[in-house]
């Protein structure tokens, strides 16, 4: 399938072609947790709690930094589009350079204030402890998850998205076979309980992160890291910044509000936090079949305005959007049945915990389908260039929508259960607030950049000349 088929033929064939390996690439990254929480949940509610209280502090660390690395991604794109190997290996000897320095800082930081943390979020004596060294094992792993994050984002830019796959692949093989070990012993290797999964997640990070230098070094990809470039370039620098801090400030606000939502969460005890940790990540993996809808939406509705082909992008976002809607509708409809099952397959015999989740999971199917929607519609909005209104929908979603009514409800009205419905209402509400917008058809008269034309031009090489078709 050519590249030039992106904007005629089969819209069907299109999306396939584009999310299908965006959907294997967020199952890779969201086995990691599923595996640790698996391994984690044996140990009981407090271990799983603690894992739980960890993440959203984890997830805001990386938010921090990431936007650098996409940045990096952005003019390396950029550059392949001009033909300028030289730029190339220039920016991205520059963007590694930025995410040693930053992860090591933030790293550093996170290392120290661990345990602050963790109280400023309200944690109890009996899960602080855990959560505590869970913590500190992953802020030493921090720059083996840069280094890979870097390595991904680069060579994304230049079209290639097999070989970080298949680094991905081996390593959450090996976190699954080192979990397990860690976690409970084995011969002799002590049980390391909570801290074996972080550490067997920091070893698996440290071997991706070595594979990816190997390859950024030896220059066998396309991106030939060299010495000479070491030197810091100014001007690279600022402008990385620029384009890097925005995307940073919009992924960090999201990290912020869930580590909020867990504040809340906090205040009714290790069952609720432990239920929270459990549908909060069987979530993150149903929604992945809409992440890679919604980017695949994003990169063909672009093509296609750019070709001023405005009723085709339209049928995509449309087509994009029901099938989307179709497939959570149908996954939350099985997960509804299935919810006790799947909680009780996360944390066999904690009855309190089991109940809590399996209520939350069943309240969260509720809208599976309308988060289908919605992120397919967001990612239409990116891709036609209005990613103002994008920004100003998610903030609603959050901000407006569902942590105040995770608050009122549960602080009045319902308790925990307060903070589980604000996720199906503030879903459905925003939904049906974008799918207004959309209808009206603004987006349609949104003006794509030269520079926003070329990285979606070089997005749909990127997956199309890999033979993922």
């Amino acid at each position: 399938m050519s590249v030039n088929k992106l904007t005629e033929g089969s819209i069907l064939r299109s999306l396939i072609t584009l999310s299908l390996p965006i959907v294997f690439a967020n199952i890779l990254h969201t086995a990691y947790n599923l595996i640790d929480t698996f391994w984690v949940g044996r140990l009981g509610e407090n271990a799983i709690a603690a894992v739980s209280l960890s993440f959203p502090i984890i997830f805001l660390i990386i938010s921090l930094g990431g936007g650098l690395a996409i940045a990096g991604s952005i003019f390396i794109a950029q550059y392949k589009g001009k033909g300028d190997n030289d730029k190339i290996d220039k920016v991205s000897m520059q963007t590694f350079i930025l995410i040693i320095f930053v992860s090591l800082i933030l790293s550093i930081v996170g290392y120290f204030s661990a345990e602050y943390l963790l109280q400023l979020m309200g944690a109890e004596n009996n899960v602080i402890m855990n959560a505590t060294i869970y913590l500190k094992v992953s802020f030493l792993g921090m720059l083996f998850v840069f280094i890979f994050f870097m390595f991904q984002s680069v060579l994304r830019g230049i079209g290639v998205v097999k070989l970080p796959m298949y680094v991905v692949s081996a390593t959450v093989i090996l976190n699954a076979i080192l979990d397990p070990i860690l976690i409970n012993g084995w011969g002799v290797i002590p049980a390391y309980g909570v801290a074996g999964a972080a550490i067997a997640t920091l070893f698996s990070q440290a071997v991706a992160a070595m594979i990816s230098l190997y390859y950024l070094f030896r220059g066998k990809f396309g991106i030939h890291l060299k010495i000479k470039d070491i030197k810091p370039d100014w001007k690279i620098i600022k402008d990385l910044f620029k384009l890097g801090i925005p995307a940073s400030l919009e992924q960090s606000t999201r990290a912020f509000g869930f580590a909020l939502m867990t504040v809340l969460v906090v205040r009714f005890g290790t069952s609720s936090i432990a239920a929270y940790g459990i549908g909060t990540r069987i979530l993150s993996f149903v929604v992945i079949p809409a992440i890679g809808l919604s980017m695949a939406a994003s990169t063909l509705v672009g093509q296609n305005i750019g070709a001023k082909k405005i009723k085709r992008a339209e049928d995509i976002a449309i087509q994009s959007t029901i099938i989307s809607f179709v497939i959570l509708s149908l996954a939350g409809v099985l997960i509804y049945f299935f919810a006790h099952e799947l909680s009780e397959f996360f944390i066999p015999g904690e009855l309190e915990a089991i109940k809590e989740s399996t209520n939350l999971i069943r309240i969260m199917a509720l809208s599976f389908g309308f988060i289908g929607v919605y992120q397919v519609l967001s990612g239409t909005l990116r891709g036609a260039g209005d990613t103002f209104m994008a920004m100003i929908f998610t903030f609603i979603s959050l901000w407006v929508l569902q942590f105040p009514i995770a608050y009122i409800l549960s602080r009045y009205f319902l308790n925990e259960e307060g903070i589980w419905w604000s996720f199906p209402l503030s879903n459905i509400i925003s939904t049906f607030g974008l799918i207004i917008y959309f209808m009206k058809g603004t987006w349609k008269k949104k003006k794509i950049t030269d520079e926003e034309k070329n990285i979606i031009k070089v997005s749909e090489e990127t997956l199309v000349e890999e033979g993922l078709n």
